[in-house]
């Protein structure tokens, strides 16, 4: 079991920058692929970035490569989503989510999720 507490979000104008934060706590996140979903309003919730269990493999959606980094510091729990080049649509509620699985990009592999982050990018 862990639990997730994201932070850092806020509003932003385009081309501007935040770095979201994602607390764990109970086991340790080291065990688990820790990934960044987002949800805008009346649309499902979309996969953006992942980091792997072990060997910390990478993986971005296209919309995001190049603009946002993902990372972990596992001595403090906690994963990092630095967004640069922020765009309008990037405007969603940003959720930290972890798996059991080495990684993934899909939703449902995982079962424990934050309770999300609005992040607001004004054009």
């Amino acid at each position: 079991q862990v639990q997730l507490v994201e932070s850092g979000g806020g509003l932003v104008q385009a081309g501007g920058s935040l770095r979201l934060s994602c607390a764990a706590s109970g086991r340790t996140s080291s065990l688990y692929a820790m990934g960044w979903f987002r949800q805008a309003p009346g649309k499902e919730r979309e996969f953006v970035a992942v980091i792997s269990r072990g060997d910390g493999s990478i993986r971005y959606s296209d919309s995001v490569k190049g603009r946002f980094t993902i990372s972990r510091d596992n001595a403090k729990n906690t994963v990092y989503l630095q967004m640069n080049s922020l765009k309008p649509e990037d405007t969603a509620v940003y959720y930290c989510a972890a798996s059991a699985k080495w990684i993934s990009t899909m939703k449902d592999d995982f079962g424990f999720w934050g309770q999300g982050t609005q992040v607001t990018v004004s054009s």
